[in-house]
């Protein structure tokens, strides 16, 4: 590929790669889009079509004003954004959310593609990473064997590919803190924020053997045909640990040693349900060794038996699918660029992201900054308020490297907004604070580069 500096090659054809080209082509650079389908299929993809989306047809809220989501869907619109365009003309009614028919869907992103007179498409397949040029990878989370295997060797990680148990995350705000307490264990630590790191949530002994009750007779997801339960390591399911003995979750995650319930101090805990900070902010807390593999519905109700979560609302609820994702808080740069191989940037869900939306927003972004270095141009930095902002920090750095896990665009990763209260009305207050202040600085980036 000597020679072509001032072309952009992206492999793969999903949503993230479909919107970056759309982004770059559209700043003035020619683009190449390396998709191996159909010459080489998948067992979720059912077409040769661009930007298929293989598991449901919705793109979640469209609500700019009180939805994380919806505020990405909005901003990518003031982009000029392919995927929401497209959207928008094959649009099924379904309430608030943006749901469309997929085949149209599809059809139509390709087709605009493969009109536009700076994007050619080849259907092959790119095997090793590339030593030189512009490069951007969009595989997503069905990345080939042999690129899987090129990635892992140059970013020295033991496997990409796997069956990946994820743990949910709750809204910090949503805990009963009259239940619950804030203490690490043997209240270890230095400095008070680290003999505080970990929220408690207590359970006598009818508790907890109502909850390994409900965790053994819950609905779990099953896997594809063909497919066996390998899972990535330090993620098994709590269902699995649970099937090993009624005690080990007690002997495991929920152990009760070396904690005292202030609301509490003389009732020794049965077990204790323990969640740490999610991000830095801290907005977010997952639940600290409940990888699951329940299906959603019976997820909730079983997490929301824990004295104190009764009424948690969810960013992200827990899960178990096939993945293959970057540990980006450690391998990519703020513009999204392989620390190692700087020449080659990542995008979509390959990135850590996690979602439709997202995935073309993380497509967007690396577009246009790709795009900007092609042509010499320096862009402000991206602001951390803005929806795409605030989820590219979280995923190059803003999260922990050791945890890292995909997530969901969601309030919980924007910087607070001061002077809210709390409450249902704070809330609503609060999030359309966080909305108006993401796009005046969406905007205000957007502006200079046309």
């Amino acid at each position: 590929m000597r020679g072509m500096d001032k072309t952009l090659h992206i492999i793969g054809g999903g949503l993230a790669g479909s919107e970056a080209a759309w982004q770059a082509a559209n700043l003035g650079v020619p683009v190449v889009i390396h998709e191996m389908r159909p010459k080489v299929e998948t067992f979720a993809h059912k077409s040769g079509n661009l930007a298929e989306m293989v598991c449901s047809n919705s793109f979640r809220s469209d609500d700019h004003e009180q939805n994380a989501v919806g505020l990405l869907h909005w901003e990518m619109r003031q982009a000029g954004g392919l995927i929401m365009e497209t959207a928008g003309e094959h649009r099924l009614p379904a309430g608030g959310a943006l749901a469309v028919d997929r085949e149209a869907f599809a059809a139509g992103v390709t087709a605009r593609i493969n009109a536009h007179p700076l994007i050619t498409v080849d259907y092959d397949e790119i095997s090793e990473l590339p030593k030189d040029g512009h490069w951007i990878i969009a595989t997503g989370p069905l990345t080939s064997s042999a690129l899987g295997e090129a990635i892992a060797a140059e970013t020295s990680q033991d496997a990409l590919a796997f069956f990946d148990a994820i743990a949910p995350i709750i809204y910090a705000d949503s805990i009963d803190m009259s239940k619950a307490w804030m203490q690490s264990r043997y209240d270890k630590g230095e400095t008070e924020e680290e003999r505080t790191a970990y929220l408690n949530c207590p359970m006598d002994k009818a508790q907890y053997e109502g909850f390994i009750d409900a965790l053994l007779e819950a609905d779990k997801a099953e896997f594809h045909e063909g497919e066996t339960a390998k899972y990535f390591d330090g993620c098994l399911p709590i269902e699995v640990m649970a099937e090993r003995g009624r005690e080990t979750l007690r002997f495991g995650p929920m152990k009760p040693v070396g904690l005292t319930n202030p609301h509490q101090p003389d009732v020794k805990a049965y077990a204790v349900v323990q969640l740490r900070r999610d991000n830095a902010l801290g907005t977010l807390y997952n639940i600290v060794g409940f990888q699951t593999k329940m299906k959603y519905g019976a997820q909730a109700d079983v997490f929301k038996s824990i004295p104190g979560l009764e009424g948690a609302s969810f960013a992200r609820l827990g899960g178990i699918h096939r993945n293959t994702f970057l540990n980006s808080p450690t391998l990519l740069d703020a513009q999204m660029r392989l620390k190692s191989q700087p020449h080659i940037r990542f995008a979509g869900q390959i990135t850590g992201v996690e979602g439709y939306v997202e995935s073309a927003a993380m497509g967007l972004l690396a577009g246009r900054l790709a795009a900007a270095e092609i042509k010499g141009v320096d862009l402000p930095d991206l602001p951390q308020d803005t929806a795409t902002g605030a989820l590219v920090h979280h995923i190059t750095g803003g999260a922990d490297a050791k945890t890292f896990q995909p997530m969901n665009v969601n309030f919980g990763l924007f910087r607070p907004v001061d002077g809210l209260k709390g409450g249902r009305r704070g809330r609503v207050d609060r999030y359309k604070a966080y909305t108006d202040r993401a796009k005046e600085a969406w905007n205000a980036w957007l502006a200079p580069q046309g």
